[in-house]
């Protein structure tokens, strides 16, 4: 039975990295190459962007692309004479997955420590490229997360990474656009439907309510938890099975509501991170975005912004005002390679890079992470941040940081970049009104069924 698993999973590995060259581009992060490597570069314990503080001691490799992680490792190199960390920014999204599957491929050059996205991690498990931290005692820092961040890095019995940051989602919205026209916020995606219309009628069509990019797959992804639906059911204990469940009512509710919006020329569709999206909602023609706490550092930089609008912050709308569901999008985790050299010092150094109060703050304040701690998210230090953009709205104590502890976590496909690319081909269809948002949710339904089986999995 063992050998069977073996085998079934370097099918399923073959075409990852293909796959993964296509990767979806992380959300914020830095682009410069760190000074630790190029294009091609392996896991060296030489070739660091930074300064080994302490000689004789092991040393610990990193992949990672934060903002903050320059100040970070060297706080760490400084406060730990048993352990040193090499960093490399290896890029980020289709430079850093691709870079690291090849590396898990040919079984070298890969990093002790990987940054991974969330919806990225299960893409890996099926190469057998990361370490079940259980092995390591990683229980003992659990507490230190919150439950929906564990959640996201747990698969079935095993622990495959320590969560870092969070990006709990909510509805940044104009209010000086409501204002003049007598809208009030909404708080259902009744509501918001109902502010679509109104919108529409006292601007004859020049302002939206928002907008309905194809390509916002992980935006999608957090409406249809938001739903109750559940995409995926994978457990890396069971590898080669999987339960797909992307045309159940919960799914369809979904995609019928956008699409009506879409239908109704109520919403836009522009491609998200696109200077065609950035300027339409800087110059006022969408009055909402639905995006989660990271977004606040964006808004300021729109194309063309207007220097009179008035941006806030509020919860993202509720199909059940009576049952609020909190939802995520974005965040990274650390996670160890099955060719670290001691994963057990590996798995230390991951869950405890951001354990101190100070690694904590350079992540907030350098890096702009909504860290995954329940202890900073609650502190008055975190709570207490005014957002002087947004009025001095305190966004962590009034909206995100609620949401982030109410997040229950999510299973993430274990084939990310070609469930992507299949939803927003299909809902670029219906968006064009080729097909029903129904037909959709059908055809995607089948498309990923047909997928899973070619790649060697077993539907459940």
């Amino acid at each position: 039975m063992r050998k069977r698993k073996i085998q079934t999973k370097s099918l399923l590995a073959a075409g990852m990295t293909t796959t993964l060259a296509l990767a979806l581009v992380a959300c914020g992060g830095n682009d410069d190459d760190g000074g630790g490597g190029g294009e091609g570069a392996g896991a060296s314990k030489t070739n660091c962007a930074n300064d080994i503080k302490v000689q004789d001691v092991p040393v610990v490799t990193y992949w990672g692309w934060f903002e903050d992680t320059a100040q970070t490792v060297d706080l760490f190199n400084e406060s730990n004479d048993d352990v040193q960390i090499c960093w490399t920014n290896a890029g980020q999204g289709a430079d850093a997955y691709t870079k690291l599957s090849t590396s898990l491929q040919s079984n070298s050059g890969a990093p002790d420590i990987a940054q991974i996205e969330y919806d990225w991690l299960n893409s890996f498990l099926i190469q057998g490229g990361l370490v079940d931290m259980t092995e390591h005692g990683i229980e003992e820092y659990e507490d230190n997360f919150t439950a929906g961040a564990w959640r996201d890095v747990s698969s079935g019995d095993g622990v495959y990474a320590v969560p870092v940051d969070l990006g709990p989602v909510g509805m940044w919205y104009r209010q000086d656009i409501f204002d003049q026209h007598g809208i009030a916020v909404p708080t259902t995606w009744e509501e918001y439907a109902a502010a679509a219309q109104q919108l529409s009628a006292a601007t004859g069509g020049e302002t939206l309510i928002g907008n309905f990019a194809p390509n916002g797959q992980g935006q999608h992804y957090a409406f249809l938890d938001q739903a109750g639906a559940t995409p995926f059911d994978f457990d890396n204990g069971n590898p080669t099975d999987i339960s797909i469940n992307h045309n159940d009512d919960a799914s369809k509710k979904v995609f019928d509501y956008w699409i009506d919006l879409v239908d109704e020329d109520l919403v836009g569709t522009d491609q998200a991170w696109t200077p065609e999206f950035s300027t339409a909602l800087g110059t006022g023609k969408y009055a909402t975005a639905i995006y989660p706490v990271w977004y606040n550092i964006h808004i300021p930089a729109l194309e063309g912004a207007d220097s009179e609008a008035v941006w806030r912050a509020a919860p993202i709308p509720q199909w059940d005002g009576a049952e609020a569901r909190q939802v995520n999008w974005g965040g990274s985790t650390l996670a160890v390679t099955v060719q670290a050299d001691d994963a057990a010092l590996a798995t230390r150094v991951a869950a405890e890079l951001y354990e101190s109060q100070e690694t904590k703050e350079l992540g907030v304040e350098v890096g702009g992470l909504f860290l995954a701690y329940p202890e900073m998210i609650e502190s008055s230090y975190f709570q207490d941040r005014p957002y002087e953009f947004y009025g001095g709205q305190q966004l962590n104590k009034e909206i995100f940081g609620q949401a982030a502890l109410d997040y229950e976590g999510v299973t993430f496909s274990p084939f990310t970049q070609f469930y992507y690319d299949e939803s927003q081909r299909l809902l670029s269809e219906a968006i064009e009104g080729n097909i029903s948002a129904e037909e959709a949710a059908d055809e995607l339904q089948a498309s990923l069924e047909t997928y899973a089986t070619e790649q060697g999995f077993t539907l459940k």
